[in-house]
């Protein structure tokens, strides 16, 4: 797991864990972090792809960007560097620009 677990400057609290699935497979996460921290943290690092079949991942990590942009509940261009995992959440690698159902 790549996660800080502890930090000469920061106190990092150990908070109650949560699951969610990506792609199917169950992983944990602390309850208050985001989605790509999360992920990054299970080793994932590639999450989506362009148009042009680039690898999109974690850049800005603060919204403003569009490459954590990910299906999550069937939900697509949800921006996973600020929205926060949840119990039983489906979180899935978005190709291209996603489509938008109405």
């Amino acid at each position: 797991m790549r996660r800080i677990i502890t930090h000469p400057i920061f106190n990092v609290e150990k908070t109650k864990t949560v699951r969610f699935f990506f792609e199917g497979r169950e992983l944990e996460a602390f309850e208050g972090e985001t989605i790509a921290a999360a992920l990054v943290a299970n080793g994932i690092d590639v999450f989506g792809m362009t148009e042009q079949s680039r690898p999109r991942g974690f850049y800005c990590a603060i919204g403003k960007c569009s490459s954590c942009l990910m299906i999550v509940d069937d939900v697509p261009n949800v921006r996973s560097c600020i929205t926060l995992v949840k119990e039983g959440m489906k979180v899935k690698r978005q190709i291209g620009r996603g489509e938008i159902t109405w």
